[in-house]
């Protein structure tokens, strides 16, 4: 199932959400493998203060394209960079966002803005680099998604079904796009100390099993090297996932059926 995915050449990498946390481990962790970058995310001075430091340290040609992903009109400058710019072949789709409350609590109008920069903001990106990648028969888009996409018993109604969305397409993507020479790479965290909690209004020294920033993506980066196309950093029992995808799996033959399931059958 793995197939490795290590590029023969070094591609710059744009990152999203590349300011801080996850994001910003990801812009060291390239750029000490020698990757040129571009940083995407609205806080200027903290990736201005960022690329100081990859330039200084690892050599590397650090680029900043300010925007606000869930902003058409900025959204679209990322775009254009991503179709235009033939040295970046590695998208990291990392930007997003969570809402405090439950779904009764959260205005629409917040929803509305979390599915911009949870799912439509990944999607469009991976839509503007993907057909350059797939015509030149290399390249990778990771996207970082979450666990709770996969656990609707925590709660997080609208927020989780957007991790679901990028699990699903992350998948779909590298079937489609796998035969081509590029890798799609869904990567899963689990509570990770990052600044979502405060945006949140959790406070991260009451949640238990918090996982540090570096170690989730120097383990997300350890799958991708090793070809995965999900990566779950905190599962330590990886027959689990295995055993939930071929579960998964087994239902989709039966679902080419005619006829409603018997046990959905009225009687007279």
């Amino acid at each position: 199932m793995s197939e490795n995915t290590n590029l023969s050449a070094t591609p710059a990498v744009l990152v999203t959400g590349a300011s801080t946390g996850i994001g910003a481990v990801y812009a060291q962790r390239f750029a000490r493998r020698g990757h040129d970058l571009v940083l995407v995310a609205r806080n200027v001075e903290r990736m201005e203060a960022l690329a100081a430091t990859l330039r200084a340290e690892h050599g590397v040609a650090v680029d900043i394209l300010p925007a606000d992903l869930s902003n058409p009109v900025q959204r679209a400058a990322v775009e254009t960079r991503l179709r235009e710019d033939t040295q970046i072949g590695i998208l990291v789709n990392n930007a997003g966002a969570s809402l405090p409350g439950t779904f009764l609590d959260q205005p629409a109008d917040d929803i509305e803005r979390l599915i911009a920069l949870n799912v439509t903001a990944p999607t469009r990106l991976a839509h503007a680099i993907a057909p350059r990648l797939a015509a030149q028969g290399s390249g990778a888009i990771i996207n970082v998604g979450s666990v709770v996409g996969l656990a609707p018993e925590f709660g997080m109604a609208a927020y989780g079904a957007t991790k679901s969305f990028i699990l699903h397409l992350s998948q779909a993507l590298n079937l489609q796009l796998g035969a081509q020479g590029v890798h799609v790479q869904a990567v899963l965290p689990a509570a990770t100390r990052t600044e979502i909690w405060g945006h949140s209004g959790i406070d991260v020294e009451t949640v238990q099993g918090v996982m540090e920033v570096e170690d989730l993506v120097d383990a997300a980066l350890a799958g991708f090297d090793q070809g995965e196309p999900v990566t779950i950093p905190p599962l330590h029992d990886g027959a689990q996932w295995d055993g939930f995808e071929a579960a998964r799996q087994t239902m989709a033959p039966g679902f080419a059926q005619s006829q409603p399931a018997p046990r959905y059958r009225q009687t007279a």
